[in-house]
This record gives structure tokens, C-alpha cells and sequence, in this order.
């Protein structure tokens, strides 16, 4: 239940993000945006459709997609940050942002909509439109949130600018640009994790320094020397990026000899193969 309600928060405070990056820095402006939220901006632009309507009719679609290829718990994070979105986007703006230097509105909303996502992906959940098909490609082929939400999202910002324009078109792009960037950097500081592959005689030592230090699983592989045949224990572990600066210092202080190959990884499915 704490976990719950604290997913269901973060996804508020990132729906809240997410509404004033649209109502403040993208729609005073004219800048377009991606997927469905681009659609949204342009029945507004065209038809001045409430993008809180738009938003939750054409996302609800998608989320019954959603169903098929998703988890459960996704679908009703979801739910909610598209609820929490179109509630957002309803409040009276008070001070909207117009400036002649449109880029400073694109850079600043993509910083915005790029942290917003962040918050929302973190908490197990997605803004529906192109992060429903973005899941769904990291989920089945590995590709980055950031990275496929914005091959998605131009599909809709490029023919856009028959709408609002060729300058703001390119701006629109950009600002997609920018939050896939700050997407993929928001999840790989906050979610990434770290492999450690350590080959050392004193890895049975290793590992109940890091299990006891730590608190987490450990597996031992057995592997064989090519040249010297000789059968040994490597220790692998997984750690998120917060142990990741105290797993160097105890395997170092067992032994400063060991060889330790590291790398960063994007997701970790399961848990049985780290505690056997």
C-alpha cells in the first residue's frame, strides 16, 4: 500500500510538471508537440478543442491497446497520470510565458515534458500515447523510452507544420529532442543499474562482504582459465546507482588485486538468478 500511494503521488506531482510545460511554455507560443499531446495542441490551434478533452478521449483509446502488451499495474498507473493530466491541463493559466525568443519556450518545455515523463515512468506508469508504444517496444526489443517515444512523437510533429508552421515545426522538434534527451538521462540516473562481474581467489569473502554491506543477492558462476584449465569462481552482482559508489571500496578491501568488470544496464526482469 505505501508503495502505491507513493507511485500514485510521484505521478501527480509529474502530471502537474507535465500540464505546465503544455499551458505556460508550449501552447502561449504556438510549438507543437509529439504524439497524442501533439494532436491535442493542434485541435486547439484549429478547432480550439480543450486539450484536457482531447487528451483523456484520445489517450483512453490507446490505453485499452495498452492492455494487451502491458502489465496490469501499468495500465492503472496510467489511468491515473492520464486522469491527473487532464485535470491539469483544465486549471486556469495565470501567467502564461510569450516571448519572441520561441526557442527559450522549446528548450524550457522539453526540459519540463522530459522530467515530467521521468517522474511518471518511474513510478511504474506512462502519459498513454506514444509512451504506451514506446513501453511496449522497451519492453519486447530493449530500445530506450526516450529514444522510441521521439521516433513516435515525430511522426506527428513533422506534418504539424502545415498547421503552425515551418519555424515552429522545427522548435517542436526540438523541444521532442530535448525531452527524449532529459528522459534517458532522468532514467539512467535514477533507474540504471550496474553489473559487476568479479574474478578474484578470495570471491567467497567478496560476496559476503557485499551481501552483508549491502543486503543483496549474489550469484557464483563457475568458470575454467583458457590457458591454465583451472576451475574458479566468478561473483556476479547487480546494484542500483546509489550502492554503486560503496561496492568498489569493500570488494577493494578484500582484495586489491581482483579483477572487476563493471557495466551499466538499463532494466533487470526477476530475481531468482541473483540469490542463488
Amino acid at each position: 500500500m505505501r508503495a502505491i500511494l507513493k507511485n500514485g503521488l510521484q505521478i501527480i506531482i509529474g502530471a502537474l510538471v507535465y500540464a505546465l510545460a503544455i499551458n505556460y511554455f508550449l501552447i502561449p507560443n504556438r510549438i507543437g508537440e509529439g504524439g497524442v499531446t501533439g494532436l491535442t495542441a493542434l485541435g486547439y490551434y484549429t478547432l480550439r478543442i480543450s486539450p484536457a478533452l482531447t487528451n483523456i478521449v484520445l489517450n483512453g483509446i490507446l490505453i485499452l491497446i495498452g492492455f494487451k502488451f502491458l502489465k496490469r499495474e501499468t495500465v492503472f498507473y496510467s489511468l491515473w497520470a492520464v486522469l491527473w493530466i487532464s485535470i491539469f491541463l483544465r486549471v486556469p493559466v495565470f501567467w502564461p510565458y510569450h516571448t519572441t525568443q520561441t526557442v527559450i519556450a522549446a528548450i524550457t518545455g522539453g526540459v519540463l515534458m522530459g522530467i515530467s515523463m521521468g517522474l511518471i515512468f518511474r513510478a511504474k506508469g506512462t502519459i498513454a500515447g506514444s509512451t504506451i508504444l514506446a513501453k511496449i517496444v522497451n519492453r519486447y526489443f530493449g530500445i530506450r523510452n526516450g529514444s522510441a517515444m521521439l521516433f513516435f512523437d515525430l511522426i506527428v510533429a513533422i506534418p504539424s507544420g502545415l498547421v503552425i508552421g515551418f519555424q515552429n515545426m522545427l522548435l517542436t522538434v526540438l523541444e521532442l529532442y530535448v525531452s527524449a534527451v532529459v528522459l534517458n538521462k532522468y532514467l539512467d540516473m535514477v533507474g540504471a543499474k550496474r553489473s559487476v562481474l568479479v574474478f578474484s581467489p578470495k570471491n567467497q569473502a567478496i560476496g559476503e562482504a557485499l551481501s552483508t554491506q549491502l543486503g543483496q543477492g549474489i550469484t557464483m558462476l563457475k568458470a575454467t582459465g583458457f590457458y591454465s584449465k583451472k576451475d574458479t569462481d566468478a561473483l556476479f552482482y547487480v546494484c542500483s546507482n546509489r550502492d554503486w559508489t560503496a561496492v568498489m571500496p569493500i570488494i577493494m578491501s578484500v582484495d586489491p588485486d581482483a579483477l572487476v568488470v563493471t557495466d551499466q544496464i538499463r532494466s533487470v526482469r526477476g530475481v531468482h538468478l541473483l540469490d542463488l
